[in-house]
């Protein structure tokens, strides 16, 4: 059974509706203000929202901006109002809202927007599959308008970041819906057949997971389909877990192809640079574990927020979902304590034993053994990202490429 909320300050309304909707098979929920509207909302995902305009104490159109804002706006919401005008219908629109309806609403005007809706609503995007999904931060607002920037253009897009930090998230929100989606099974096909991956995706997007671990015959079929690109109206977007630049630089990425997609980059932000956002990002994962019905309520206490907030989360969202899930399928009681959180992070990484230089050889010798330990343990430390080491170390890359070429470090290849 359909479950509907219905928020409206007018208890004739409410009881109205709940009366004709209910007699269409439907569950119906009433709240009188955005206050139990919100709380209605917490408690279970509805799979339609009526919902008022004009209330006391919150609007309705703030309300949906909180929704939507917050990841919770993964329903269609239908607005109503006696006196709407077209600019704030139009307003509704854009935030998110499905339609809207004027008062007095007419009963067969009710039923067939309420069908539309309910059709409408299994299109939209999983919980998760939004930016919500990464916070409100300013980094990820400034991500968000980038994106935003670009949504409408064609041209092939390379979202740079860490493993887990969301790049499929992002990617997504440049996808036109209701077009098709591709993401190849296994890099190697775009070596064996990048053709029929562009003929799968025609008119959509096609996604690739990470183009900076391609081998050479992958980059040259990528290389293929780039080119034939135009013929078949498809985006091609490009997550890269390393700068192209570093790739390029280092030898690993065909030149041809790096001046292709180094055009537009978008980096995507670590968890780690945005930790403010941890709280509210673990809340989301429980609401939506609750609305699943996977587990019972669940909340996190003060305690255990500030130790997810003070973690650096090297896996980034994809570990701390791991994380929160984790705790809520084992902790013992409703309120998941410090102690519980400590238990589920893994152990801190112990740090290297210094290494200990040999005094007994001459002064040229020592120093390089010091920069070579120096930077083979800042590479350590980022991963083997060139540019991040560059700037943390003070040096142009260029140089520090040379420096490290002169010093004998060694930087990790793909095996081809």
């Amino acid at each position: 059974m359909q479950h509907i909320l219905v928020v409206d300050d007018e208890i004739g309304i409410r009881e109205l509706l709940s009366e004709i909707l209910s007699d269409e098979g439907y569950k119906i929920e009433l709240a009188q203000n955005a206050t139990e509207a919100r709380s209605r909302r917490q408690e279970a995902r509805p799979d339609l929202v009526l919902l008022d305009i004009w209330m006391p104490d919150t609007d309705g159109i703030t309300l949906l901006k909180e929704w939507a804002s917050s990841g919770l706006l993964t329903m269609p919401v239908v607005m109503m109002s006696g006196h709407g005008t077209i600019d704030t219908a139009v307003e509704a629109t854009r935030i998110g809202a499905y339609d809207f309806l004027e008062k007095p609403i007419a009963l067969q005007k009710l039923l067939s927007t309420v069908g539309r809706a309910l059709k409408h609503g299994a299109l939209l995007p999983k919980p998760g599959a939004s930016l919500a999904a990464l916070g409100r931060s300013p980094l990820i607002v400034d991500l968000k308008q980038r994106l935003e920037r670009i949504a409408a253009m064609r041209s092939s897009v390379v979202l740079v970041g860490e493993p887990g930090c969301g790049i499929e998230v992002c990617a997504r929100v440049l996808h036109t819906r209701n077009t098709p989606w591709v993401t190849p099974e296994t890099t190697a096909q775009l070596a064996e057949q990048p053709i029929e991956i562009l003929n799968q995706a025609r008119d959509g997007t096609l996604f690739i997971h990470d183009v900076a671990t391609l081998s050479r015959s992958e980059q040259k079929g990528l290389l293929l389909l780039l080119a034939k690109v135009p013929r078949y109206n498809t985006r091609v977007v490009c997550g890269a877990s390393r700068a192209l630049a570093d790739v390029a630089a280092d030898g690993t990425f065909d030149a041809k192809l790096y001046e292709l997609l180094s055009a537009m980059t978008i980096t995507v932000p670590s968890l780690r640079q945005h930790r403010e956002d941890i709280p509210e990002l673990a809340g989301l994962i429980l609401n939506r574990m609750i609305e699943a019905k996977e587990i019972a309520s669940r909340q996190l206490s003060t305690a255990a927020l500030n130790l997810l907030r003070n973690f650096d989360w090297p896996g980034n969202v994809t570990q701390l979902e791991s994380v929160v899930r984790t705790l809520a399928q084992t902790a013992h009681t409703d309120e998941i304590s410090a102690d519980d959180v400590a238990r589920a992070l893994p152990e801190p990484a112990h740090e290297p034993a210094q290494q200990v230089l040999a005094f007994d050889q001459p002064l040229r010798e020592a120093r390089d053994e010091f920069e070579r330990a120096y930077f083979e343990y800042h590479l350590g430390k980022e991963g083997g990202n060139i540019s991040r080491v560059a700037e943390v170390v003070g040096l142009e890359r260029t140089h520090l490429y040379r420096k490290l070429k002169q010093l004998g470090v060694k930087l990790a290849r793909r095996e081809e």
